[in-house]
């Protein structure tokens, strides 16, 4: 396809490591022109905000400007924190610009929302929002206009509980422990995130109140009470495996299960060993992996934050809504050993 015959697309907070995951997916997007890249200053090029893109893509950052996006773009990806992203969207769908949000603010009901994050100002828009995780919400994906992308803790979560929700024990306790790497903070410095903190270093933080929390039990249909969430910072760089423990009682095999309910899925995969995050390092592989032990159920989960977590399932989603093949641009070789 020739480049003047692509979908123009653009990215709205390519400052952070999002937004870098995003181009560098996007600039080898067989069907994605990406024609606007911006951020909150402009005045820049993209490879000065990230050198590693340097003789790949020098492209000009512009300040974010709606009219100048809508006229650009057919979809338009806002990897911006949230109530800055809610600020894009409703402007941005009435110029009939798709997007696809990664930021928390419509991943929820107004009344959710409201009590974790901040007061919406987009509550109409809230109606018509799909959930981006495809396993969920594929043929859903397909003719949204607006995508909100899911948090990169809950991806991981969801993912491993879906297949096991109607093996559950009703009104049990659902305990996730998850570990994320220090980029799923952002690039924003913190005492937390500072190298001296972090290295050789592990530590939950917001137990059992963490915002992901109620996205989790919201997408799952369970109460709030019944998710026990607690996440932790480790030394690494990127990666997330999430530690998940349910009760059951009737006789089932799990991994059969696990097997049969994402034999279709090509992004995510069975593992007939305890999961690890160098595995899926650079991709936007799912790894589960599943045992169970009298009536406890133990599911392990593995992500990249980044990707799965957040950009690479962003351009999965776009792919899905502009009508191509969900793989593509997707990287699917981990770039670790």
């Amino acid at each position: 396809m020739e480049q003047n015959s692509k979908i123009n697309v653009g990215v709205v907070g390519a400052t952070g490591y999002t937004g870098l995951e995003l181009v560098k997916m996007l600039v080898k997007h067989p069907y994605f022109h990406l024609a606007y890249i911006a951020n909150s200053e402009g005045g820049t090029t993209i490879n000065k905000l990230h050198p590693s893109l340097n003789g790949v893509c020098e492209d000009e950052v512009q300040k974010a400007d709606i009219d100048a996006m809508a006229a650009t773009c057919k979809l338009v990806f806002l990897a911006l924190p949230h109530k800055t992203a809610m600020a894009y969207v409703k402007p941005l769908l009435e110029k009939d610009v798709k997007v696809v949000d990664l930021s928390a603010d419509y991943r929820l009901p107004q009344d959710i929302y409201e009590e974790f994050y901040c007061p919406h100002t987009d509550r109409a828009n809230l109606e018509h929002v799909v959930y981006g995780l495809p396993e969920l919400n594929r043929e859903a994906i397909k003719s949204a206009k607006l995508v909100a992308n899911p948090g990169c803790f809950p991806t991981s979560a969801i993912l491993g509980l879906l297949p096991f929700m109607d093996k559950r024990i009703p009104n049990t306790p659902i305990i996730i422990d998850a570990k994320t790497g220090v980029s799923g903070a952002g690039k924003k410095l913190s005492e937390v995130t500072h190298f001296v903190n972090v290295n050789d270093n592990l530590f939950a933080y917001n137990p059992l109140l963490h915002r992901h929390a109620p996205e989790i039990a919201n997408k799952l249909d369970v109460s709030f009470d019944e998710v026990n969430f607690v996440p932790h910072l480790v030394p690494v760089t990127r990666g997330m495996i999430s530690s998940i423990y349910i009760q059951v009682d009737e006789e089932f095999n799990a991994m059969k299960v696990l097997q049969e309910f994402y034999k279709h899925d090509i992004h995510v995969r069975v593992s007939d060993m305890p999961v690890n995050m160098k595995n899926v390092a650079g991709t936007n592989f799912c790894d589960i992996y599943v045992k169970r032990k009298g009536n406890m159920l133990f599911i392990s989960s593995s992500i990249d934050n980044l990707m799965r977590g957040a950009s690479a399932q962003a351009v999965v989603n776009a792919n899905l809504m502009m009508g191509f093949d969900e793989t593509m641009a997707i990287p699917d070789i981990a770039y670790v050993p």
